[in-house]
Order: structure tokens, then C-alpha cells, then sequence
């Protein structure tokens, strides 16, 4: 990948609570009980798509992943859901982190699917579900963990993300690329360029070489983090 970036990448939502915090690989303040079972509802969207979303989103979870209970309840029960999934195209996929969801005005979406719709490819409703419902989860973007600072191009990251397809402005760059975290609020492990919470990065975009893949599903290193980090 050279040039301009072609790929479109989530932004981590932070209003509220998150507005001005670090992030990490599991932000421990905004983890779930494990146990919880975390209310889903849909804003709108259409119903085929729904349920591709919900069939991903529950590779979360269960007997071999994490302790916790995806429970998608209907249309009428959507404002009090924790998190409610809209599918508002031009605003981009993001997420809230973890229990930050519950702090979001009830008719407010928590986690949106910009550019997904019935004619999405199964890999490409795999990959972006997968992403989101991590961070839903607790998890943020694994080229931010501390466990090993990349060393950042920032002149070529800036060039690329700030032109389309992303168009992001510096502030929201330095928020989703460059901003530390604090190893001291996290739980993470070494960094793992095969994470599904890992962003494609070009080799252009360090200088010491670290350059990550396009990954559409859960690496071994996420299935067994959310294990352990939600254990039965």
C-alpha cells in the first residue's frame, strides 16, 4: 500500500466518559461484569443484514470465548438495549468501548455500520462486526498497545488518512493513530499484527519496518485474550 490509503478505517467513539482519556488493548475502567448479559438492539437497517451482524457478533462469545451473553432483543425494546446498532451510511463504523455504551442517551445509536449493506460480502460483514463488537467488548485498536510502541511515519500516515476515502482531519489522526496509552489501565499482551482489532498498516507507515495485514477474523491471540479476559 503506497499513496494514498485506500482502506477505511473505524473511529473509536469517545464522547462522555472517553472524551480525552487513553486507549489500550482492554481498557479495565470500561470492562463488563463477566456473567453480564449485554442487551442488543438495531436502530433500523434491513432485516437480512441484522442477522449476518448478529451471526458474527456472537464469535464473541460463549463456552470457548468470553463469559458473557449477547441477548438481541426486538425493535420495541431497542431504547433500552446497551448497545443499539444503527447502520447510518456516511458516518463511518465506530464503537463505544465496553461499558460506555450505558452512559449514551437512550436514543442515541452505540455503534454504527457506515459503509455495510445487503450487498456486502460475507468477509467484509465478518471483518467490520468482528472489529466493532470487539470494542463493544472492551477492546481497542491493537496498534495502539503499549506493550510495543510502533514507531510511527507520521508525515506519511497524515498524507494518506487525510485524504479519501477517510478525509480525517490531524486531531482525529493523533486520536485513533498516535495517542498513547497508559499501561497502567490496560491489560494487554504483546502486540499481535493478526488481531481482527488491528488496523491494515503499510510498511510505509513506520520506520522500523512493522507493517499488519488486512485481517478478517479472530487471530488465536484474540480468542484466547477474551477467554481470559472473561473467564468461565
Amino acid at each position: 500500500m503506497t499513496g494514498t490509503n485506500e482502506r477505511r478505517y473505524c473511529v473509536l467513539a469517545v464522547n462522555g466518559p472517553m472524551a480525552g482519556r487513553t486507549r489500550a488493548a482492554l481498557m479495565d475502567e470500561f470492562k463488563w461484569q463477566g456473567g453480564t448479559r449485554i442487551r442488543v438492539g438495531f436502530t433500523d437497517g434491513d432485516p437480512e443484514l441484522q442477522q449476518r451482524v448478529r451471526a458474527v457478533a456472537e464469535q464473541w462469545t460463549g463456552p470457548e470465548m468470553a463469559n458473557l451473553r449477547l441477548q438481541f432483543v426486538p425493535d420495541s425494546e431497542t431504547a433500552d438495549a446497551d448497545i443499539r446498532v444503527a447502520f447510518k451510511q456516511g458516518d463511518g463504523s465506530w464503537s463505544y468501548l465496553g461499558t460506555v455504551c450505558r452512559q449514551i442517551p437512550a436514543a442515541e445509536p452505540t455503534m454504527n455500520y457506515g459503509w455495510l449493506t445487503p450487498q456486502s460480502s460475507d468477509e467484509e460483514v465478518r471483518e467490520v462486526v468482528l472489529h466493532e463488537f470487539g470494542h463493544a467488548l472492551g477492546l481497542i485498536h491493537e496498534h495502539q498497545n503499549p506493550d510495543r510502541p510502533i514507531a510511527w511515519n507520521r508525515a506519511a500516515v497524515i498524507a494518506d488518512l487525510s485524504g479519501p476515502p477517510n478525509n480525517w482531519d490531524e486531531a482525529t489522526i493523533e486520536h485513533n493513530i498516535f495517542k498513547k496509552y497508559d499501561p497502567d489501565e490496560v491489560t494487554t499482551t504483546p502486540v499481535d499484527p493478526r488481531s481482527i482489532m488491528m488496523y491494515p498498516i503499510p510498511a510505509s507507515w513506520t520506520t522500523d519496518g512493522f507493517s499488519a495485514g488486512f485481517n478478517t477474523d479472530l487471530s488465536d491471540v484474540d480468542r484466547a485474550f477474551i477467554r481470559d479476559a472473561y473467564p468461565w
